[in-house]
């Protein structure tokens, strides 16, 4: 065949895509009119999984699953917009990881609200101002990000859904790297470029923000001073890229929870987030650990806070494998609230085995 016939081909197959796209959106129309006579929430992390899955099993090639699953959740994202906008907040202004994050989850086609900070989020889902929130829990490098850990605290929202992120720093201004005398950036990002900021610009103040994208906003407008930031703020914010790859661990993940005000149904392949305070006493955390080895429950994360409330004692976020549906996950909650002065279950939701 010829390039013309090729190309002819081609839009045949896109008539074709264009229609079967908009017979599928029909039904999704049918789909928002009974859910919203039911009262169902329009996002579905647990269908979300189900369809990604069946399209990745259906794919023969030659695209590769990863642009399937890319197509799709713009498909996802236009049906959000059809049976009703979702309005999800994110640790703004615009251009910080968390922006970039949602948009990876959620598409091109829902509303997004920047927020100024991360209790903010848990609060505009809380009172259903926004239907879901993207926040960052934790990083390989950083470990716990403290803000989340202190929301949960006092808030009443449900974790649904989790990201995995890949994140790269790079040091933003426009200026040269000698003409530096300040650098704007979250404390957590500092941690992560640590090694690099002592070896290149060990006497240069670091300033502490509430996010990345702040940060690429105040140097964009102050001489003289540089941001550690997503590509995208440097994009927004008419900033040069002055290094690229700045953080010390190549392998830097942040995890991001996707909190609403309920949490998603099983999918066989979940995680169950809590959080619990225990007695300021010997072995009193040991004993609530030694519950979850006894019900065979592999814990895959645990952070502590101080609580804020009382000397010495603390807060204890902690998630594992499993839905809290199930029997053994029920029956080990249960053993556990006996050694707790308290226990929360913060949500259970689909485990994210791929970064975005």
């Amino acid at each position: 065949m010829s390039l013309e016939d090729l190309r002819k081909r081609i839009d045949e197959i896109d008539k074709q895509l264009v229609q079967l796209l908009n017979e599928r959106a029909r039904v999704v129309v049918e789909i928002g009119k009974l859910k919203n006579k039911t009262d169902k929430p329009i996002y579905a992390p647990d269908r979300e999984k189900e369809v990604l899955a069946k399209v990745t099993q259906t794919n023969k090639g030659p695209l590769p699953d990863k642009t399937i699953v890319a197509i799709w959740r713009e498909l996802m994202s236009g049906s959000f917009a059809l049976e009703k906008p979702l309005r999800i907040g994110y640790l703004g202004p615009g251009g910080s990881f968390s922006h970039t994050a949602a948009m990876l989850k959620f598409g091109q086609s829902v509303e997004y609200e920047p927020l100024p900070d991360i209790t903010s989020i848990f609060e505009e889902v809380s009172k259903g101002h926004c239907d879901l929130g993207v926040v960052p829990i934790e990083n390989t490098t950083g470990g716990g990000v403290i803000e989340t850990l202190d929301a949960f605290i006092d808030s009443d929202v449900q974790v649904c859904a989790e990201v995995l992120m890949a994140i790269h720093h790079n040091l933003l201004a426009n200026c040269s790297l000698p003409e530096i005398k300040k650098i704007y950036s979250k404390p957590e990002v500092f941690a992560q470029c640590r090694n690099w900021l002592s070896a290149t610009l060990k006497d240069v103040p670091t300033i502490a923000v509430a996010s990345t994208a702040k940060a690429a906003q105040m140097a964009a407008a102050e001489a003289s001073t540089a941001a550690i930031g997503s590509k995208a703020a440097a994009e927004l914010y008419t900033l040069k890229i002055v290094c690229e790859n700045i953080e010390d661990n190549t392998n830097n993940i942040t995890r991001f929870f996707v909190v609403s005000r309920e949490d998603a149904k099983p999918t066989n392949e979940d995680k169950t987030a809590i959080l619990f305070s225990t007695a300021h006493k010997a072995g009193a955390l040991a004993d609530v650990l030694d519950v979850f080895k006894q019900y065979n429950i592999n814990l895959t994360n645990i952070e502590s806070r101080p609580s804020k409330k009382r000397q010495w004692e603390y807060y204890f976020f902690m998630d594992f494998l499993g839905h809290r549906t199930e029997e053994k996950v029920k029956k080990g909650l249960e053993e556990a609230r006996k050694h707790c002065l308290q226990l929360s279950v913060l949500g259970s939701f689909p485990r994210a085995t791929e970064l975005l």
